[in-house]
């Protein structure tokens, strides 16, 4: 079995369970080069916030956009438009990406700017 096979397969995994939850999720994805999180409604309708390292506003303020203090500057700012939409919890859908590194690094900036998982 492959790498994308195998973190696509763990992503489906959670995906059931953040759905049996019907709670509002922050999904994130990530490339070599960029890293991009949206936070999605309950019955995944809607997109309610995004960010990611291509947004001008973001970009302008960082050196390089792949690693993890970009990462850390596009939780704040979901974090952010998350609880200007209203949006204070989340289930945090990783899309079957290991939790360290980047990952972790958005995750931990977007709970100290308020998120709450």
């Amino acid at each position: 079995m492959d790498k994308k096979r195998t973190r696509l397969k763990r992503a489906i995994k959670l995906r059931c369970k953040i759905r049996q939850l019907n709670a509002n999720r922050l999904s994130i994805h990530k490339t070599s080069q960029h890293i991009y999180a949206q936070v999605i409604s309950g019955d995944g309708a809607k997109t309610i916030a995004s960010a990611s390292t291509n947004q001008a506003t973001i970009k302008s303020g960082l050196k390089n956009t792949g690693n993890i203090t970009a990462a850390a500057e596009v939780g704040k700012f979901i974090a952010e438009k998350a609880i200007a939409a209203g949006i204070t919890e989340v289930a945090f859908d990783r899309s079957g990406f290991k939790y360290h590194g980047r990952v972790k690094a958005l995750a931990d900036a977007a709970r100290e700017s308020g998120l709450k998982f």
